[in-house]
């Protein structure tokens, strides 16, 4: 049994490799806090903590495998639960990211256990039985840092938006700019970008027509020409309020939180803001995109985004192992930034009516995305 554990331990982690693990010691520890102090206090601001360990719900039966010759006899352990260990990691100076459970049928038999571990095992409620568990942590960050701000921003059709843009931005961080990306409109969209870019003010502005197709693709410019330690992205149809970016911001510079994904689903929305069954589809898959993910999603599809540009980076060199696949670049993002580790938090905003324009995403298209989204997502982290 201990064999193959080892074996599907290997395989079924999917995460970038963390710098520091600890591989089902911690049953063996006389001081678990002790040991993660130490570790916290000689670790990098980017280090991760893997803790791997067995489900305590297992003990009585591991107990019984042991007596019946059937595992290998061990002294007293340390049974400690997912909420034990976050309290430790939380005593000891880490922050814990996400909770995995995997291995709910340890015993190999060909096919078998195969089809058990990977297609019944990741099923909710079921997946909390399972025996191998694992917590991914980073050090807890107390000192505040400013950082330079990119705010991109990707339009089509949105004349009568972009004037209203760069007054709507309050004053944060170091130094602001915004990278305008206009992306084959049929308006006079890029006529408004050149004006706004021509005038002097407090607000550097940058601006590129898009050779590429879709949002994902401008997006990923903007991302490659903006200059500041931390880039935004806040969509053109001024749906969410540009003063809400400051809160987003402060995440960062406190240290809360390295990747901020808005949320549209907290405060009411003006009444053509969201339709209600796409309202109602977007908390469904908010919960199925969390118990896939690990981290909590109430709303993958808010378009406004937050993360440091280095973190941006380990993102881009991390893309072969999802491929281009997503139009919109939010599922590129957010897949990217859990499979890197990063602490995941969530801003509430007020969704609003756009002023100007129509949606350029249809209710259809929404929600066959999310669909396909979600599956795919569950083939690269669960399966």
């Amino acid at each position: 049994m201990r064999q193959y554990y080892y074996r599907y331990l290997n395989r079924t982690i999917k995460f970038t490799q963390p710098s520091i693990v600890l591989k089902n010691t911690i049953g063996d520890l006389i001081d678990i806090q002790g040991t993660f102090t130490k570790l916290a206090r000689k670790a990098h601001p980017d280090d991760r903590l893997m803790v791997t360990y067995y489900n305590h719900l297992w003990e009585p039966i591991l107990k019984l495998a042991s007596w019946l010759g059937w595992r290998k006899r061990v002294d007293e352990q340390n049974w400690v639960s997912n909420q034990d260990l976050a309290n430790l990691l939380s005593l000891s100076g880490w922050e814990t990211i996400s909770h995995r459970t995997r291995l709910l049928f340890p015993i190999y038999i060909p096919l078998f256990s195969k089809f058990i571990n990977s297609m019944i095992a990741p099923l909710p409620l079921i997946n909390s039985l399972c025996l191998m568990t694992w917590a991914v942590a980073r050090p807890i960050q107390t000192a505040r840092k400013e950082y330079s701000v990119s705010i991109i921003i990707a339009a089509r059709n949105e004349e009568k938006n972009i004037p209203k843009i760069i007054p709507s931005i309050p004053k944060f961080g170091k130094w602001q700019e915004v990278v305008f990306i206009e992306g084959h409109s049929k308006d006079n969209t890029w006529t408004e970008i050149e004006k706004v870019a021509s005038q002097k003010g407090r607000v550097m502005v940058q601006a590129f027509k898009q050779k590429g197709i879709g949002k994902g693709d401008a997006v990923r410019l903007g991302f490659e020409k903006a200059k500041g330690d931390l880039v935004m992205i806040l969509d053109a149809d001024l749906t969410v309020d540009p003063k809400d970016l400051p809160k987003f911001y402060e995440v960062i510079a406190s240290g809360l939180g390295e990747f901020v994904n808005g949320s549209r689903l907290v405060y009411p929305m003006e009444k053509q803001a969201m339709q209600t069954i796409n309202k109602i589809g977007n908390v469904i898959f908010g919960l199925l995109f969390s118990w896939i993910l690990g981290q909590r999603f109430t709303d993958t599809l808010c378009g406004t985004k937050v993360l440091l540009a280095r973190d941006y980076q380990k993102i881009k060199r991390g893309r072969r192992f999802f491929g281009d696949f997503d139009p919109f670049g939010d599922f590129d993002l957010i897949f990217g930034a859990v499979k890197q580790n990063l602490k995941v938090i969530e801003v509430p905003v007020r969704y609003r009516e756009r002023r100007y324009g129509t949606t350029n995403i249809s209710r259809f298209s929404h929600g066959w995305l999310l669909i396909k989204m979600t599956w795919f997502a569950f083939q690269k982290f669960m399966l």
